[in-house]
């Protein structure tokens, strides 16, 4: 996707997530941002497991793993 003229990769993100919150993670050093992310991943991981639990209870928990794993790379693990 091109972007249009006088904008650039930042512009765009910024423009997709809300003003107030763009300004919060501006103001955190990249280490901060960094684990703010981490903890992002951590929370996805945790509830696509438990609904993939909820859904498969007889799944075992290296196929919960494997299944989470798929759907967090977006099918290309």
């Amino acid at each position: 996707m091109a972007l249009e003229s006088g904008m650039t990769s930042r512009t765009r993100f910024d423009d997709r997530i809300d003003p107030v919150m763009a300004e919060v993670l501006k103001r955190k050093s990249p280490a901060e941002r960094l684990a703010i992310a981490g903890g992002m991943w951590r929370s996805a991981r945790r509830l696509t497991a438990a609904s993939l639990r909820s859904r498969h209870p007889d799944w075992s928990d290296t196929q919960i793993a494997q299944e989470t794993a798929k759907r967090l790379s977006h099918g290309s693990g």
